[in-house]
């Protein structure tokens, strides 16, 4: 398998890029994901030409706006950090990349998190940090994470499901950018999409039954959109027992009585939590190939990433 592209704060693989000369090197990403992903190293403050070691840097709020300053001398980085950031974003977009890791907590890379101070420095609230701020204005489709939030199976599964699914977008667009590409990635993301959000499912399939009424251009940007945005709310317990009630459907009328209550006991076992998601997702594939079920055989939600990742083994 052909490794996805993924940006990455430099210091989660170890680089000694941080202010005190050291790393936050994570094992889970180096030694088990770094098997499935090849990775693009980013260091915002190193990459804006300060050195290594340098002074600790926070971010203040001054008359409604948040500088980069440094905590002791109070020197304000922020030009240079903004500067950097906006270039670096323009050649990250030109890039084939399916998502980021950021380091959390900090005052350049952070996405959510990142402290803020007033200027007697006091802290008010937290947010996203210059790069990460200039990277979720440019790049609002793009998955991201931190490498806290990676640690939440639920996060962690959500954020990879969406990995996969953008670059199966790419692709799309690199190898079947017409109408008829569009409708076939959609028909193959149906179940997974539906697991997110049947409001978006809706609407999706209402726009590529009236394609006619939109631009190609308009239709593409719409449907992303729209499709990126499902993606960002978790799937629960629930919407997954809904759609593997709906994937039970199409051969109810082949499995024995026996196999139906079977596959009913797991179903309902799964919606208590007692068993995690790969076990009733296993016996609908089972099914799926045993009736040679087509429509199911090709939707990405009972694929849709390496196995390897153990992604849905969390209870």
């Amino acid at each position: 398998m052909q490794k996805v592209l993924i940006g990455i704060s430099s210091c989660l693989l170890g680089e000694k890029v941080r202010y005190d000369g050291q790393h936050k090197k994570d094992l889970y990403i180096t030694e088990t994901l770094g098997n499935f992903f090849e990775w693009l190293p980013v260091c915002p403050e190193v990459e804006a030409g300060l050195p290594i070691p340098r002074e600790a840097m926070r971010l203040e709020q001054k008359d409604g706006e948040v500088r980069l300053v440094t905590v002791k001398s109070k020197i304000d980085k922020t030009l240079i950090l903004k500067k950097w950031s906006e270039e670096k974003v323009q050649l990250l977009s030109e890039k084939p990349i399916c998502g980021f890791i950021f380091k959390g907590r900090s005052p350049s890379s952070a996405i959510y998190d990142a402290k803020i101070y007033n200027e007697k420095g006091a802290f008010i609230r937290k947010g996203a940090g210059i790069f990460g701020s200039t990277f979720l204005n440019s790049l609002p489709l793009l998955p991201v994470i931190d490498d806290g939030r990676l640690h939440d199976p639920k996060l962690r599964e959500n954020f990879f499901e969406k990995v996969f699914c953008y670059k199966r977008w790419l692709e799309t667009l690199k190898y079947e950018n017409t109408t008829h590409g569009l409708i076939k990635f959609h028909t193959r993301h149906k179940l997974i999409i539906m697991s997110h959000s049947v409001k978006h499912y809706n609407i999706l399939g209402k726009m590529l039954a009236n394609t006619k009424l939109y631009s190609k251009s308009e239709l593409f940007k719409e449907y992303i959109k729209l499709f990126m945005e499902a993606m960002s709310l978790i799937a629960t317990t629930k919407k997954h027992t809904n759609v593997l009630m709906h994937c039970m459907g199409y051969f109810k009328k082949y499995i024995s009585s026996d196999e139906k209550a079977e596959l009913l006991e797991v179903l309902e076992q799964f919606r208590q939590g007692f068993l995690p998601l790969i076990v009733p997702i296993t016996l609908i594939k089972h099914y799926t190939r045993k009736f040679k079920e087509p429509y199911l055989s090709e939707q990405y939600y009972l694929n849709p990433y390496p196995l390897e990742l153990l992604l849905r083994n969390h209870p």
